[in-house]
This record gives C-alpha cells, structure tokens and sequence, in this order.
C-alpha cells in the first residue's frame, strides 16, 4: 500500500511488472507458432465440441480471476477448433486472407502504444504515417496531388463515406438538411452483382433503400453501361435526382471489373460523382503486369480500397481516397471545445465518420516498407497463376469455367453427370481439406473459388482439384 498517497500498488493481473509481461509475451509468441502450424496442417472447417465448449465458457463467470497464461492457452486452443480457418491454405473462400507477417507485427506495436488518432495534435506520427500510405495509393491509382482520404473499418465504412461526399457535393444543404435538402428522391446506381452493404448505406444515409438502383449485368458480370445509362435519363425524367455511380473493381461473386471508362463517361455525361469500389481488385494496382486492368480508375471521384482483402493485412483496415479534399471536409467537418484541434485535412475526427479510431495504416505501411510494390506484385500474381492453373486443371477435367476473370478468383460448374453445386460444396467443407463457396452467377449456381492465402501453393490447388473431382460424384 502507497500510505503517503493513501492508494494500492496497480493490480497486476491487469498491469504486470515488466518481467512477468516480457514472459507471458514471449510465451505467447511461441504458443501463437505452434498453433499456426497446426491450423496449416489440421481442418479448413471448424471442429470444435461446441456442447463442452459453452460448458466452459459457462464456468468462466469472472468472480476467480484466472492466470492470464492459462487463458492464453485455452483461448488459442478454442480459436484453433472453433471457427473457418482463413489462415490455412486450403481456405479458398470470401476476400479474406491470411495476413502478412508485417500486418501482424503492426498489430502488436499499435496495442502497445495504444494512440488515439481523432486529432493530429495528440498523434502526429501515426496520423502522418496513415496519410504518406494514402497518398502513395492516391498516385498508384493515377488520381492528382492533393487528393485526400482516411483509413477505415473496412469497404462498407469506405463506399458510405463515398455517398456521403457524393450527396453533400451534389447539394451544399444535405449536410444540415439531410435528403429533404434535394426537394426529390435521390438515387445512385450500382452493378445488380455488386456488394449490397449499398442498400444498408443508403439506409445509413436517410436516402432509403430504395434509392439503390441495381443495374443489370451484361452477361458476363459486368454492370451494362447502356442499362445505366438509360436507368438515368428514366430517373431524370421520372423527378428522381442521380447523385452517384460506383463501379465495382472485382465483383464479390466473380471478381468481374466493372467497364470504368464507360462508367466514368456516363458519369461525367450527367455530371454526378463517380466512384469505384475496388475493395478487393485494388491490390492490382502494385503490379506493373496488371494494374491496366484498373485502367479508368483515374477519373474516379472516389475509391475504395480494402488492405485487409488481396493486400492482406490483418482486420478491419479499409481506406477510402478522393480527389475532392474540400468535399471530404465540408461532409465531415464537426467542431468541439474538448477537442485539442481542428483543423481539416489533418485532424481524421473531422475528415472522416469515426472519431476515436486505432491506428490502423501502420499494418499497410509496415508491409509495404518491407515488400515494396514489387513484393506486392509478386503476391498479387502468383495468386493470378494459381488460379489459372486450377482454370485449366478443372477446365480438361469437364468442368465449365462460368466467369472470364483476371483477379484470382474462379466460377466453376460441375460436369453433367455430377452431384448439384450446393451439394459438392457441402461435401467440400466436409472433408475439411479445403473451404469454397456455393454461389450464383448470371442466374446459375456455380462453385465460387478464390486464392487468398499468400502461402497457397501448388500442391493446394492439385488437393482442391481431386477434392472436388471426389465431392462430385
């Protein structure tokens, strides 16, 4: 007991001395190892005793504190049974990679540091360290100097902020008036195969779901630029108000790249904002061999672009990047005396929708730093070839090659003579040798397969090959 002061010491399960932290750290980094080689080895699906599972959970009502080593243990040993493997390489699933070792070291330095990035008063370093990444990504993408942008929790918080610029840019009223600032129905216009955390967006922003236009595809994945073209002269002539279209740049089913160049013509024809959702194909742009895949989105007003998806750093790390900094501030811009500063372009809390916020550029700029764009460009592109060799290894097998993609991820139906998609995929997972999806593609069912993990290797792809050869019959 501190007598002078009339306090305890601090309590030391929460705040260990400095040798006992250092122990439990390194423990903890060697239990971690051993657990990553066993998920790489084990079952893609979980196979975890969940009745045994809750009864344990269910003794662990806080009243006996427990040795935080033990739980370490017994949390690690619950995480490598008990949920879908994304870090094993036979996970061939959703946009969700194992995470670079750079991104996971990131992880540990910002939990130690703890900085609060509302303000760049209070957290210099890391606010500027964020904004040398979004530049960097701003002029890989061909957009101007001074472009801005922020870090977020992923491509939903990202394609939000992109509506929210778009409505205040269309309308200086919105950011006090809200919809009814428009005087008409409000609508934007995305591709029917995009990702719909457009329709919760347009919930969030008080435009209403049904302001979401879902333009048809052209039979290959592709948003119809003629369709777009004529859903907005419909709207204009019907009194509703176009504020916005997004192309996506590697659709969620297909990895299909939506036409950017068409997109942005129609866009600029109409005068509303444009904007690509490259949340997954984003990662392209660090390969000089593909990044002409992205051609178009140059003219974007606004990007989206996830790191933790092909750029692999850990969850939840997206970025959204616009060329218009002015309209960036005036959608965010919020005043408070508490706050040390204020001032745009600087302070996140009032260029973008979170306030109090992690630091989470640094997994993306530790990573770049040590890989470079290079290194980068070589992940991108040999998730590519994998992918192309799996496209042929299937494709003399009998199976039909549903999408014509670019971006790492395959669309396949089975042979005629086999079991349906829905069952070959349950019996996929069933196996536990590997994780792919049952999905629908241009109206048909297809097995969705995707190369996330930078670790997949060829011996992956000949064990996905004859894993589904077995599951179809």
């Amino acid at each position: 007991m501190d007598r002078e002061q009339g306090i305890g010491s601090p309590n030391r399960d929460l705040f260990p001395v400095s040798a006992q932290r250092e122990a439990l750290e390194d423990r903890l980094t060697r239990m971690l190892s051993v657990a990553t080689a066993r998920v790489a080895s084990g079952s893609v699906v979980p196979t975890i005793d969940l009745e045994r599972f809750r009864k344990d959970l269910a003794e662990l009502d806080f009243q006996t504190p427990r040795p935080l080593e033990d739980m370490l243990a017994w949390t690690i040993a619950q995480l490598e049974h008990g949920l879908v493997q994304l870090t094993h390489p036979g996970y061939f699933g959703l946009f969700n990679p194992a995470p670079t070792f750079a991104a996971q070291c990131a992880e540990r330095v910002t939990a130690a540091f703890n900085p609060q990035l509302a303000t760049w008063t209070t957290s210099p370093v890391p606010v500027e360290i964020e904004m040398h990444v979004i530049a960097a990504l701003a002029a890989r993408a061909g957009l101007p100097l001074g472009s801005s942008g922020h870090f977020t929790s992923g491509g939903s918080e990202a394609n939000y902020s992109a509506v929210l610029c778009a409505l205040t840019r269309a309308n200086g009223q919105f950011a006090s008036d809200g919809a009814r600032a428009f005087g008409a129905p409000v609508v934007l216009y995305v591709s029917a195969d995009s990702h719909l955390a457009w329709i919760k967006i347009a919930h969030q922003t008080g435009i209403g779901r049904s302001a979401v236009r879902l333009i048809a595809t052209d039979g290959s994945g592709r948003m119809d630029v003629g369709a777009l073209e004529k859903q907005i002269r419909e709207d204009r002539a019907g009194g509703h108000i176009p504020v916005m279209i997004a192309a996506t740049a590697g659709t969620t089913n297909a990895g299909m790249i939506d036409p950017l160049h068409g997109c942005a013509a129609v866009a600029r024809e109409f005068g509303i904002w444009y904007h690509v959702d490259a949340a997954w194909g984003g990662a392209v742009l660090a390969s000089e061999r593909y990044r002409d895949l992205l051609s178009g989105i140059e003219m974007a007003d606004s990007v989206t672009v996830d790191a933790h998806k092909w750029l692999a750093t850990t969850m939840a790390c997206g970025m959204f990047i616009t060329r218009h900094a002015a309209t960036l501030d005036a959608t965010f811009q919020v005043s408070t005396s508490f706050m040390p500063s204020n001032r745009a372009a600087l302070d996140p809390y009032v260029t973008s929708f979170q306030w109090s916020r992690r630091f989470l550029g640094l997994r993306l700029f530790l990573a770049l730093a040590c890989a470079g764009w290079g290194g980068y460009a070589e992940h991108v592109e040999r998730a590519i070839v994998l992918i192309d060799r799996l496209r042929d290894a299937l494709s003399a097998r009998g199976w039909q090659i549903a999408n014509a993609s670019q971006m790492a991820v395959l669309c396949v139906r089975p042979p005629r003579d086999s079991a349906d998609v829905a069952a070959i995929a349950k019996r996929v997972l069933a196996t536990g040798h590997a994780w792919v999806a049952a999905a629908v593609f241009e109206g048909e069912p297809v097995i969705r397969i995707c190369v996330t993990h930078g670790q997949t290797g060829t011996a992956d792809i000949e064990q996905l090959v004859e894993t589904l050869e077995a599951c179809r019959h």
